[in-house]
Parts: C-alpha cells; sequence; structure tokens
C-alpha cells in the first residue's frame, strides 16, 4: 500500500513540478515570469526566516519580492526579448507597419513560446536554403542553356558563312561546286530558322501568351493524320506504323486538337529519327480513371540510358550530340511538348532502355461526359 502510495506521489511531483512546468512547451511570458518570481521569492523568505524568524517579515519579504520581481520579469520580457523577436519576424516576413502586423504583435507573438519562434526561424532558413538552392540550380541551368544555345546558333552560321566565302573566294565560278554550296547554305539557313521558331514558340507557351482552344475529338483520327503526314519518311526506313492490339476503339479527349497534333508529330518523329531500320512504330491509347486517357508512342529503335531520361525534355538536351545532329532537329522537339502537355494541366513521362527503344506517354482529359 505505501509502495503504492509514494507511486502516485512520484507520478504527482514528475508531471506538476516546478521543473516539469518550466519544461512545458506552450509556456507563457506571463508563467515563466511568475515561476521565476516565485523561486525568487522563496529564496529571499528562507533568507528572511534564517535572520529575523518572524513569519510577517518573512511573509512580508515573499509579497513584496514576488510582485516586484514578476513585473520587473515580465516588463523586460516582453519589452526586451519579444522586441528583439519582433524583429526577427518583421525580417522573416518583410512586414511592413499595418493592422495585420499590430494584431500579430499584440496577439499572436506574445502567446508564441521560444521553441515555437525557434520552429518558425528553422523553417524561414530552410526555405531560403531551398530558395539559394534553386537559385544555384538556376543558374547552373541559364548558363548550360545559354552555352547549348551559342554552340546550335554557331554551327548553322559558321557553315553558312564558311560557304559563302569559298563561293566568293572563285566557287562561285566552278559549275561543279556553286550549286553544292549554295543547297548546303541553304540547309543550314532553314535549320537556323527552325531554331528561331521554335525558340519563339517555347518563349511563348512559358509566357503563357500561348491560348489553349479544348475540343472533343477521337485521338485515334489524330494519331492517323499525324501517321499519315510521316509516312513518306517512315517508309525510307521501312518503318511500319501500327495500333497496339486493343486501343483501336474510338477514344474521345477534351484537347486543343493542333497543339496535340504538334505533340504527336515530334514523339512520330523522332520514333523514325532514333528508329532501326524496319522497325515499328506503335501507338497505345488507355482509359485510365474515367477522367484521363492516356496516349504512348513505342518504338524498338536505339533506346536511351536510364541517367539521361529526367533530362531529355529541357531544352538542346542531346544524349549523343554528333549522332543527334547528324540526324537533324533543334534539340527543342521535346521540350516543346512538355510545354504543351503541361499548358493542358496533364503530364509527361518516359521509359526507355539501350537497343530496345522508348515509349514516350502523355495524359489528355478525357472527352466522354
Amino acid at each position: 500500500m505505501a509502495s503504492k502510495k509514494f507511486k502516485v506521489i512520484s507520478h504527482y511531483y514528475n508531471n506538476y513540478s516546478l521543473w516539469s512546468m518550466f519544461k512545458a512547451k506552450n509556456l507563457s511570458p506571463q508563467k515563466l515570469a511568475g515561476f521565476t518570481a516565485l523561486i525568487i521569492s522563496i529564496v529571499i523568505a528562507l533568507g528572511s526566516w534564517v535572520v529575523d524568524g518572524s513569519w510577517q517579515v518573512v511573509l512580508g519579504a515573499f509579497v513584496l519580492t514576488f510582485l516586484v520581481s514578476y513585473y520587473l520579469y515580465l516588463y523586460t520580457l516582453q519589452n526586451f526579448i519579444y522586441r528583439k523577436i519582433k524583429l526577427i519576424y518583421k525580417f522573416i516576413y518583410q512586414t511592413k507597419a499595418s493592422k495585420r502586423e499590430e494584431f500579430f504583435q499584440k496577439n499572436i507573438l506574445p502567446s508564441k513560446t521560444i521553441e515555437e519562434v525557434s520552429e518558425d526561424v528553422e523553417k524561414w532558413a530552410s526555405q531560403k536554403k531551398e530558395e539559394l538552392e534553386n537559385l544555384r540550380r538556376n543558374e547552373e541551368f541559364r548558363k548550360e542553356f545559354l552555352l547549348n544555345l551559342s554552340h546550335e546558333l554557331k554551327t548553322p552560321i559558321f557553315a553558312v558563312q564558311g560557304y559563302i566565302h569559298t563561293l566568293l573566294d572563285g566557287a562561285l565560278e566552278d559549275p561543279n561546286v556553286n550549286k553544292l554550296f549554295l543547297k548546303n547554305a541553304t540547309k543550314n539557313i532553314d535549320r537556323l530558322c527552325r531554331l528561331i521558331d521554335d525558340l519563339d514558340e517555347i518563349s511563348k507557351l512559358e509566357s503563357g501568351e500561348m491560348m489553349v482552344n479544348a475540343e472533343v475529338f477521337i485521338i485515334q483520327d489524330l494519331i492517323k493524320d499525324v501517321f499519315d503526314t510521316l509516312s513518306l519518311k517512315a517508309n525510307s526506313k521501312g518503318i511500319k506504323f501500327s495500333f497496339k492490339k486493343g486501343c483501336e476503339a474510338p477514344q474521345p479527349v477534351y484537347a486543343d486538337k493542333e497543339k496535340i497534333r504538334q505533340v504527336l508529330i515530334n514523339l512520330v518523329d523522332n520514333s523514325i529519327k532514333y528508329g532501326k531500320q524496319d522497325g515499328h512504330t506503335i501507338a497505345s491509347i488507355y482509359s485510365m480513371d474515367g477522367k484521363r486517357v492516356l496516349v504512348e508512342i513505342s518504338d524498338d529503335g536505339i533506346g536511351m540510358a536510364e541517367e539521361h531520361l529526367p533530362r531529355v525534355f529541357e531544352r538542346f538536351y542531346r544524349t549523343d550530340r554528333a549522332r543527334s545532329r547528324d540526324i537533324g532537329g533543334t534539340g527543342l522537339g521535346l521540350a516543346i511538348v512538355k510545354h504543351i502537355v503541361e499548358a493542358h494541366d496533364q503530364s509527361i513521362t518516359v521509359r526507355s532502355k539501350p537497343e530496345i527503344g522508348s515509349t514516350f506517354g502523355f495524359t489528355l482529359e478525357s472527352g466522354r461526359e
């Protein structure tokens, strides 16, 4: 019985002692001032008892010390420490004098504990650290983008410059090379024009200038149109177009038809460029959750290593620069595709393995009511 009683007293002491109250997370300035004043008062009262021994003196010393200590400590806490905390919050939130700020300082801030203030500062510091990391990544991306842009622009410009200078130096009079040089110069000028057009289109997509005019249409019909458009290019490599078995049933989608046509042309064109001789390009359409439709374009071409997949939608990113440049293209096609899909509030993904092939998939809103 005595052991049980001791446990109850011990439990009460551990949970309701002054020390546990000091450790409380939501300790207010008033409580902190009260506890501090109480400890000081008890010490002074005990000193008075030792010196005088009179309970009136002890009581008077206790009350007077408690009141003076309480108000002095509370005044110091609120007017010094919390003034510093207010400055911290002003620095964190960059606030200006307003009714909202006054309400925060008078009602919310005094109720915050040091632990809560510390958490707020840690959150702010973590946020700023993340912002700095994003700025560093953006700066690295900007440098890489400018480097790639400079390289992509210089290649056709220097080629045109070389052909024209050679013609002016006397090759213009040579019928064996003059037409060839002019044709090559024209090819590079066309490439430069495509690059500028693609850059202009990406700028419009990123700035939101290009509007999405959505309508309901059958996605299989649009894919067939794209297959027909690129059939000559596919036939030159013996590549066959087809739909995956079970995906032939008409599937309506709600999207901007011409922009999705551009997405499909880019993806199917890539499947031809990087597809193997006498290969296949297969289109698959899946109804996902009744609200979205997944469209996939697959090939059995050269594929890509896994480390390239997170970056294939970046502007000018090439898995094999020399080979990509020989094949053609501006290096902006997949970036445009990603922007168009995201302008529809949808997502695009890629799966690929070297020498097995690649699959690009994007979602669209279902056109079924």
